[in-house]
């Protein structure tokens, strides 16, 4: 296929980018900055904001499947960026394919657009939208994964999302790097109990789920404006978790405790004075993270399994040892970055 890959240079979008190229695809990369691993490439490079409809239209010509997974992340900061990004990003790129007759659009999404504050054990696409979202994050997400899905059938567009959850691995910039960056500054503490288990996937198995989808994907196909979870079928115990990236990176497991109560309503007070003062950074809680990190997330792929027949290859013990292979890098950025050696 001639694929163009929004967010390119992304954790996820470079994978993307790299098995598409391993299988002969030709492929178009959208971003915004320049990236000396691009360069080593053969692909075309659209660089521009997605909020900008030009730069996105130029990258979408042409093209025959669009893989969109530029967005904003995190869960802190103006609600117009996120929406800004995410949202009038993604009406952007629908408009650029319709205009454009592209066959087949996936975006990435996130579970967090079904995410309603409670547990969610072994759950399904059968989840509705929840009436409120506790970041701005999952508010434009489940804004643009909508969009996405409404305008399937459009000037010959099918479309359908992917819900990855809790992509990991090499080369992450955000989930481990986070969890380390905390641990370093001693600022890292269990909330709730601690047995919490959450769906989880590995990065290669997330890149190849969305070519297997994009490969099945048609107007007349069961694909067709649907959206899919995808986890690696092992849920793991959050906390177990974490302390063993610890472990192999060298740094002591966490310690130190606080109730999921005691952390969501301190959460809710951070948030309040960070709004009323203007803040800028990240409260050190919020109820989002708060409910992230103590509440069960577990969801199923069977849907994706039965209708492009998504089975994830690389097992845990094997992807945790390439995790490991790559921590003393994120740990030297991390240092480096925040001026300690």
């Amino acid at each position: 296929m001639y694929a163009l890959v929004t967010g390119g240079a992304g954790f996820l979008g470079r994978c993307l980018v790299e098995q598409l190229l391993a299988r002969g695809d030709r492929v178009r990369v959208f971003c915004r900055g320049e990236y000396d691993f691009l360069r080593a490439l053969p692909v075309e490079v659209v660089r521009g904001d997605v909020r900008d409809l030009d730069p996105v239209d130029r990258a979408v010509r042409g093209v025959e499947t669009v893989f969109h997974t530029a967005a904003l992340a995190g869960i802190w900061g103006p609600r117009s960026l996120y929406f800004g990004i995410n949202a009038q990003g993604t009406r952007n790129v629908i408009a650029a394919c319709r205009r454009h007759r592209v066959g087949r659009l996936l975006i990435t999404s996130s579970p967090s657009v079904i995410f309603d504050d409670s547990p969610h054990v072994d759950r399904d696409e059968s989840l509705p939208y929840p009436n409120r979202h506790l970041c701005h994050y999952a508010a434009s997400k489940a804004e643009a994964e909508r969009e996405v899905l409404a305008a399937n059938g459009s000037d010959g567009l099918a479309t359908c999302s992917l819900r990855p959850h809790l992509i990991w691995g090499p080369g992450d910039n955000h989930l481990v790097p986070r969890v380390l960056r905390r641990a370093l500054a001693g600022k890292l503490r269990r909330v709730g109990d601690g047995t919490n288990r959450i769906s989880q996937i590995y990065i290669d198995d997330a890149a190849a789920a969305h070519l297997q989808a994009a490969d099945r994907l048609a107007l007349d196909s069961p694909l067709a404006g649907q959206a899919y979870f995808l986890d690696s079928g092992e849920p793991v115990k959050l906390w177990n978790w974490i302390d063993d990236i610890l472990a192999r990176a060298g740094l002591p497991p966490v310690t130190r405790h606080v109730s999921h109560r005691t952390a969501y309503r301190f959460g809710g007070l951070l948030e309040i004075v960070s709004r009323s003062l203007g803040l800028r950074s990240e409260p050190m809680m919020t109820r989002f993270v708060a409910n992230q990190l103590a509440l069960e997330r577990t969801y199923r792929s069977d849907k994706a399994r039965r209708d492009f027949g998504f089975e994830p290859t690389v097992d845990w013990e094997a992807g945790m040892r390439r995790l490991a292979d790559d921590l003393p890098r994120m740990l030297a950025e991390i240092r480096r970055s925040s001026g300690s050696g």
